[in-house]
């Protein structure tokens, strides 16, 4: 996914800030928390799933544990995984629904998220 894409894509969600860290790296916040990244160094996208697709996705080729953030459950996709673009766009999005999900009633009001769908994640 090239810079302007994963951009644009997370702009379209509700409450969502890009900034530009660490090493250049696109970085897309809820509120101010992280749910998805552009890595430009290899070029992969990483994001927050739930446990049941990180178990599974970390088992596909060209998807690994993100460096640093595995432990809080974040994949690292490579453009060289067999996910569609539509794929890794889908669980962008979820990344975003994940995060939002994990704020409190207040905060999710105060940025506009009450008509976001909350549920559980599995």
């Amino acid at each position: 996914m090239t810079r302007p894409g994963f951009e644009a894509l997370v702009a379209r969600l509700p409450a969502v800030s890009v900034v530009r860290q660490w090493r250049d790296d696109s970085v897309a916040k809820v509120g101010d928390k992280i749910f998805a990244l552009l890595d430009r160094d290899p070029g992969e996208v990483w994001c927050k799933v739930s446990e049941m697709s990180f178990d599974v996705l970390t088992d596909l080729p060209g998807i690994r544990p993100a460096p640093y953030f595995a432990r809080a459950g974040w994949v690292a996709i490579s453009a060289d995984s067999p996910l569609s673009g539509e794929e890794v766009e889908a669980y962008v999005v979820e990344a975003h629904r994940i995060i939002a999900a994990k704020m409190s009633a207040r905060k999710r009001s105060a940025l506009g998220l009450d008509q976001l769908e909350i549920r559980t994640p599995v």
